[in-house]
């Protein structure tokens, strides 16, 4: 493997200068120089211990699918705390934990994510069918995205996130193993549970990473609140009885929540949706 390889292997599976130095016993520094160019000519046995950090990752914590089941923990509920201390976890951290328990890590914050609700998993399905549709027919390089699927936002190995819905337009950030980078749009679907997370952390996540337009959806106060970061005058509100324009695609595609709304209002008059 070139160093030019190692350096992709490298990106695609979001490892830092740390990790490796960790896992393979090369010092820090003279990781940096190669992965930095600086050392043009490393010595042979430091290459192949890196190789072996980077073309085995499941020695390192991470889990091919094939093996997955022989090495997955049980499905009882995995006790996050006593793996170290909040805001000191990594993605090596992450991939440890079952993947029948779901979680999110942001800025070395492990956050354990309740099971969604049916009204939940309905509005994720209506918007991203919307979406889906309007992209399909105008072709181009967007794709949207369900959950769950692994967002490494900032590039670094202490958030990993899921949002609801994704639409990446960039499609190098597409890799096999998640997103990696900011998408261009997300959507949030507001819980009891999630609420002051998707509000107040992801918000300020999603801004800084670069994220173009961030919607939460609020099942329980029937209301879209919308972060068109490119515009200046976010946040908008709009009811469940709106159309509302996608900033990212110059507003030519609407979401319809009053539709939307027609078709899980069954729910509601079950009191599913408060």
């Amino acid at each position: 493997m070139t160093v030019e390889e190692m350096k992709s292997r490298k990106k695609e599976l979001g490892y830092t200068n740390e990790m490796i130095s960790e896992w393979s016993g090369i010092p820090l520094g003279t990781v940096q120089k190669i992965f930095a160019g600086v050392t043009k000519t490393p010595r042979y046995e430091t290459l192949r211990a890196l190789e072996r950090v980077l073309d085995a990752p499941w020695t390192y914590g991470r889990v091919p699918e094939a093996d997955a089941a022989m090495v997955r923990e049980p499905a009882a509920r995995y006790d996050i705390r006593r793996r170290g201390t909040q805001g000191q976890y990594t993605l090596r951290d992450y991939y440890e934990i079952p993947e029948e328990q779901r979680v999110e890590l942001i800025d070395g914050i492990l956050y354990d994510m309740a099971s969604p609700s049916s009204v939940h998993q309905i509005l994720v399905s209506q918007i991203w069918s919307m979406l889906q549709t309007y992209i399909m027919e105008k072709g181009g390089e967007c794709m949207a995205m369900l959950s769950p699927l692994d967002v490494q936002l900032d590039c670094d190995d202490r958030t990993m996130v899921q949002p609801d819905i994704t639409v990446v337009c960039d499609r190098s950030r597409i890799i096999a193993r998640c997103i990696y980078g900011a998408p261009d749009f997300v959507v949030e679907i507001l819980s009891k549970s999630t609420k002051r997370k998707d509000m107040f952390v992801k918000l300020n996540k999603y801004m800084n990473a670069g994220v173009r337009e961030y919607w939460m959806v609020d099942p329980m106060q029937k209301r879209v609140i919308v972060y068109d970061f490119e515009a200046d005058n976010y946040p908008a509100i709009y009811g469940f009885d709106s159309k509302i324009p996608v900033g990212i695609f110059g507003g030519e595609c609407e979401v319809d929540f009053r539709q939307i709304y027609e078709y899980v209002s069954f729910l509601y008059e079950k009191g599913a949706g408060e």
